[in-house]
């Protein structure tokens, strides 16, 4: 257990009453009292009071995962070790985060014993992103000494791809003409259910989710009657190269599932062969956000990604279109039908946070 260390506080009150001492002394004591001892009290005093104080225990709820770009809160509770122990003292609490996260930029000052101290992140690079540790630095009421503690909990967050939208007259090319009719009329509704994290925003049923504490969203029972499509991408790019290649096959694979047409995603990390729904999208997230450089052996797939120094690029039918035009394309309307929606969601339930 780290002993308690002056701080630049505690060391000048230590100073000055050295100083006061011996003009004291030499002034024959009669100002000793009044000078002198109510510093050592207080340096006493808060060399005592931290000397007893526990290490904190500490559990952190991190923050979900989400896409580049957006924000999350992290939840860090501290409370002493021992259950039934007594006392609060202050403390800096400061909380490690990767180059990849965005944290607070100065220690958080908290009271240890009387609540959660909570923090925001800002997600700045895909990847599976490490929280922690956690450095506790508690400090004595007076501030004259200070006791760094060093938890060794850590957890992930993984942070997706930044993803767009890809316009419907692309995605249409890729199946049967009536496809996207078919799967945006969804028609057989099924039921209301929680919301599950990668479900789309039209989905969200507004009124029940207004009279509830929870995000209620629909589900609906049509789904295209047509096949699967499959992606295959690549790129000899390192850090750049792989950014454009998850963004690109991200938001192409989302797209297509918000259509309700299956997808078999093949990148350099893995592949994922998934349906319609939240857990579909999840698993092309995850896949796109961990995925690097390299090659994929795949030469029959519908759509191929490729990316390098001039961004990426989806080949398909013989024809290659950048993903820069693309996306221009869409901003000006040019699609012909509706956008497919970002695939950005609501904030999870916290107890889906929990069962992580």
């Amino acid at each position: 257990m780290p002993k308690p260390t002056l701080t630049r506080r505690g060391r000048v009150v230590g100073a000055v009453c050295v100083i006061g001492g011996l003009l004291a002394l030499a002034a024959g004591g009669r100002a000793l009292d009044a000078v002198v001892l109510p510093g050592v009290v207080a340096l006493v005093a808060g060399y005592v009071q931290l000397a007893r104080v526990e290490d904190p225990a500490v559990r952190r709820v991190p923050p979900s995962d989400g896409f580049v770009g957006e924000r999350g809160e992290a939840r860090i509770e501290l409370r002493p070790a021992t259950a039934g122990a007594s006392g609060t003292y202050l403390a800096a609490v400061d909380d490690d985060t990767d180059d990849g996260l965005e944290g607070p930029e100065t220690p958080i000052r908290a009271s240890i014993g009387e609540g959660p101290v909570t923090y925001r992140v800002r997600y700045l690079r895909r990847g599976e992103r490490q929280l922690g540790p956690v450095r506790v630095t508690a400090t004595d009421v007076f501030g004259l000494f200070d006791r760094e503690v060093v938890v060794d909990d850590t957890d992930a967050v993984t942070a997706y791809p930044a993803c767009h939208p890809i316009p419907a007259r692309f995605r249409r090319e890729l199946y049967a003409a009536d496809a996207v009719g078919v799967s945006r009329r969804r028609e057989e509704f099924d039921r209301l259910r929680e919301y599950s994290r990668g479900d789309a925003l039209r989905d969200v049923h507004w009124p029940t989710t207004a009279k509830r504490d929870e995000i209620v969203v629909k589900e609906f029972a049509a789904e295209t009657r047509h096949g699967r499509v499959s992606i295959a991408g690549e790129t000899t790019r390192e850090r750049e190269g792989a950014d454009a290649l998850a963004s690109a096959a991200a938001s192409l694979a989302l797209a297509l599932l918000d259509d309700g047409v299956p997808v078999d995603l093949t990148l350099p990390a893995g592949s994922a062969s998934v349906r319609p729904g939240p857990q579909g999208r999840r698993a092309v997230l995850e896949l796109a956000a961990v995925t690097g450089p390299g090659e994929v052996a795949v030469d029959d797939a519908d759509v191929e990604v490729i990316a390098d120094v001039d961004g990426a690029r989806y080949r398909t039918g013989g024809r290659t279109v950048a993903v820069d035009d693309l996306r221009a394309s869409e901003g000006d309307g040019e699609s012909g039908a509706e956008p497919s929606p970002e695939p950005t969601s609501p904030s999870p339930t916290e107890s889906e946070v929990r069962g992580r």
